[in-house]
This record gives structure tokens, C-alpha cells and sequence, in this order.
């Protein structure tokens, strides 16, 4: 059946619908170029995940410091805390500059002509196995993130200590690991309450305005035509029961859920609009229909992280199935 399954056996609702082996695909010749430049970057994926989910805090020792400003060796002891933790959090910021890089290449070889974006889908599997990767990754760290209200602490506390000591004439070792201008950029990373679906749509914004002459329906039917893909895996029997394992399902809703964003933030009308080329109600209805605990924050995400959800144009049916 080849690397794609197309699975056009009948038309729902005209949504492009293929069956995407995200557990098996490998790439052809032809992709190997760009699918060895991303994977050199998605290999590394599962270890910045592990490093964030074993992320723990400094707080105690901050608390500590603060309400003992004379004691000199807490504010060493808070210190040494602080700053392996800073250089973790560097480690997570620049991962999400490489992932940026990553998903510009991807998108210009899902988009370029003469194949139409859904053909690219189809005939560039193991390239859309690697997308979908990207944006499971995303939404990971992403609900991870929000779950460690230290980091912002942790990192609050370096930048007014790392302040507080520059005019003290202090010579850190740290700036030469992460310099003011660093400091700052990872400050803004990590104020976003979801920092690596910003860094993706930020990229999908960017590479629309860069490649001026590639029209935008291009970039934008790609993410809606992975995004259909995955709801009809999702609520169709006959496809779901093709993958090997549960955790597949659940990543398919992520990927789901991923492109709706991008397209949100990307198509000048968005996502929810009745002209949309997303089934909306059908995408939202197919997260319901699962366990709360797997959804919650795919739901959290539609709410909170799209751009037109609350627009005069958005069906208010389209509304309150996400209140």
C-alpha cells in the first residue's frame, strides 16, 4: 500500500481524509536531506522533556536568602542553587531556537510547488510523521511548563541577583554562559504560558512572510489537512485499529490540536470561522468524546492559546462546547 495508506473511500463532509502511519514511516530518498536535518534535532527531543520534567526548584533556598539578607552563606548556598537550574532553562530555550529552524525547513518542503500540500502529506510520510512529532513535543513541554511555577522564580531571582551583583562590581562566570541579551530573550520565553507553541507559530509565521511568492493557502491547507487527517484516524474504528498503541491516539490528538493552533494564529480569519477549512465542531467533538484526564489540557490549549476563539466570526455553538 506504499508509505501512505490513502483511504478516500468515501468523502465526509469534503475533508481530505488518508489513513498516516505515524508508527512506521520511513523516509524515501527524496526526503532524506531535510528528514536528517530534523531528526538530528528530534533525537534530542525526549532528553529536554526528561530535563524539564525533572525540574526542581530552588525555592526553598531563595525564600531562605530573602528573608536573611545578612547571611552571607545563604545567599551562596541560594545562588549555587540557582544557577545549574539557569543554565537547564538555557538549555530548553535554545533547543526551541533549533526546533524553529527545524519546522521552516519542514514547511518548505510540505509546501513547495508543483505538489499541492495535501500530495506532499501523502507522498512525504515519514516528513508529516516528522511534523506531527514536533507538535507532540510542543504540547508536552508546554503542559509540563505550566505545571512548574518555579522556573519563573528561579529565574526572577538570578536576574535581580545577577543585577544586584553588577553593581557591585562582581565578576560572575555565569554571564558567559548567559549574557544580559541571553537573559533577556529567555525571559520572554518563559513569560509565554506556553513558550514552544509561540516559538512554532511564530516559525509558521515568519516563513509565510519570508516566502512572499508561496501563497498562504499552501502553508495553511497543510495544517489543515493534517489536522482533518487526524480527527478521521481518531473517530473512525477502521483506522484507529491500525495503530499498534494506545499512546498513538493520543498523540494523534495532540498533532490535532498543534495544527488548529498554527492555523489560528497564522490564516488572517483563523481557525473557527464557518469559511474555515478545519471541521472545528467535528475536532472538538472527537476530544470530548475522550477521557478527561487525556483532554484537559488539549482543551486548556484551544482555549487559551488560539488567537480568534472569542471573535464576533466564531459560531457560538463553536464557543460554548469549549466553556
Amino acid at each position: 500500500m506504499g508509505n501512505l495508506l490513502k483511504v478516500l473511500t468515501r468523502e465526509i463532509e469534503n475533508y481530505p481524509h488518508f489513513f498516516l502511519d505515524f508508527e512506521n514511516a520511513q523516509p524515501t530518498e527524496g526526503e532524506r536531506k531535510v528528514w536528517n536535518q530534523l531528526n538530528s534535532v528530534l533525537q534530542d527531543s525526549e532528553s529536554i522533556l526528561t530535563g524539564l520534567q525533572g525540574y526542581k526548584g530552588a525555592g526553598q533556598e531563595i525564600r531562605d536568602a530573602i528573608q536573611n539578607p545578612n547571611d552571607m552563606s545563604l545567599q551562596e548556598r541560594a545562588w549555587n542553587s540557582v544557577c545549574p537550574l539557569v543554565i537547564k532553562l538555557k538549555t530548553f530555550y535554545s533547543f526551541s531556537l533549533r526546533l524553529e529552524e527545524a519546522l521552516k525547513s519542514l514547511l518548505k518542503s510540505l509546501t513547495c510547488p508543483p505538489l499541492t500540500p495535501t500530495q506532499h502529506l501523502e507522498r512525504e510520510q515519514a516528513l508529516a510523521k516528522q511534523f506531527a512529532e514536533i507538535l507532540h513535543f510542543t504540547l508536552r513541554f508546554d503542559e509540563l511548563k505550566m505545571r512548574i511555577p518555579a522556573i519563573q522564580n528561579d529565574f526572577s531571582y538570578y536576574r535581580r541577583t545577577i543585577s544586584r551583583n553588577r553593581i557591585n562590581n562582581m565578576n560572575l562566570d555565569i554571564e558567559n554562559e548567559v549574557n544580559n541579551e541571553m537573559a533577556n530573550r529567555m525571559s520572554l520565553f518563559y513569560a509565554e504560558a506556553t513558550p514552544m507553541l509561540k516559538t512554532l507559530s511564530t516559525a509558521t509565521t515568519n516563513f509565510v512572510s519570508e516566502n512572499k511568492t508561496l501563497p498562504l493557502e499552501n502553508t495553511t491547507d497543510c495544517l489543515s489537512t493534517m489536522a482533518s487527517v487526524c480527527k478521521v484516524m481518531l473517530e473512525t474504528p477502521e483506522y484507529s485499529s491500525r495503530f499498534s498503541s494506545k499512546d498513538t491516539l493520543l498523540f494523534c490528538m495532540r498533532v490535532m490540536v498543534g495544527v488548529i493552533i498554527l492555523y489560528d494564529h497564522v490564516h488572517p480569519n483563523g481557525a473557527f470561522t464557518k469559511s474555515s477549512k478545519i471541521d472545528m465542531k467535528g475536532c472538538i467533538k472527537v476530544l470530548k468524546d475522550q477521557p478527561v484526564d487525556n483532554v484537559e489540557g488539549l482543551l486548556n490549549a484551544l482555549k487559551f492559546t488560539t488567537k480568534h476563539l472569542n471573535d464576533e466570526s466564531t459560531p457560538k455553538n463553536i464557543q460554548s462546547m469549549l466553556q
